[in-house]
């Protein structure tokens, strides 16, 4: 991804100085969006499609330094409000459907008439939860504040502190850090109501994913047990029409 000469929009506090939190003039929006709004923005565009999409996932926990678990996902998505979530693999759950509406959430079971409403903070496999998979991306669940620049393998880092803008969402607090020169993302670190560490992820195999580079693996590491992880593996992303008539309850009720 080719970087691009990069002009300062916005003054800030002395104490940080404003030629570090220069962003390219392309970021820009007509809405006059802050600069942290516009990298968290950027952020999500390089990790997934703004259009419809799917995706494989799979992914592989580890506790104490054993592998526990495995589980393949396909995931359709259209935007940051409709997804769903089809269980492939283990194939005792295969069948296994989950639908997310706006912060909605809803898991369909096989032979079960009734959806069970899910929340989005609930573990799904390891060290992910639903709302890791349903709703991905951070741009609309949470308001981004620029913390400064930090430096890291060479490179700067925008570091950005996100506060959740209602208790819908996964994480009511995030510390994310995103490469200066192209917003990939670098890592995050999750936390509580309480403000306690909860876990941490690095985004890594940086590669071709629906035509633009994106992380392809996502490594979640528990922050208060040692040697235990999940680390979600991307493949075959490709766009895709999605109608919304799929994503809502009368679709899938027909899908059993």
């Amino acid at each position: 991804m080719a970087e691009r000469d990069a002009l300062p929009v916005r003054l800030w506090g002395a104490a940080l100085g404003a030629c570090l939190f220069a962003l390219p003039a392309s970021a820009q929006s007509p809405r006059d969006a802050s600069p942290a709004e516009e990298i968290l923005s950027r952020a999500d565009e390089a990790r997934f499609p703004q259009e419809g999409f799917e995706v494989v996932v799979r992914i592989e926990s580890v506790e104490d330094g054993r592998r526990s678990e495995h589980r393949t996902l396909k995931v359709l998505s259209k935007g940051n409000a409709n997804t769903i979530v089809l269980t492939v693999e283990p194939a005792s759950e295969r069948g296994q459907i989950m639908l997310m509406k706006e912060r909605d959430l809803w898991m369909f079971l096989p032979r079960v008439s009734q959806p069970v409403r899910l929340s989005l903070a609930q573990r799904l496999t390891g060290q992910v939860a639903n709302g890791d998979i349903a709703r991905a991306n951070f741009a609309g669940d949470y308001i981004p504040t620029l913390a400064g620049i930090e430096k890291a393998g060479g490179d700067n880092m925008y570091v950005l502190d996100l506060t959740a803008v209602d208790r819908k969402v996964a994480y009511q607090r995030v510390r994310y850090w995103v490469r200066q020169k192209d917003y990939r993302p670098q890592k995050a670190e999750f936390y509580s109501v309480s403000n306690r560490l909860l876990k941490t992820c690095h985004y890594e195999d940086f590669r071709v994913l629906g035509g633009k580079v994106r992380p392809g693996r996502l490594v979640m590491t528990d922050a208060l047990s040692k040697g235990t992880q999940s680390t979600l593996h991307y493949s075959d992303l490709k766009l895709r029409e999605l109608p919304d008539q799929i994503f809502t309850k009368e679709y899938l009720r027909r899908l059993d």
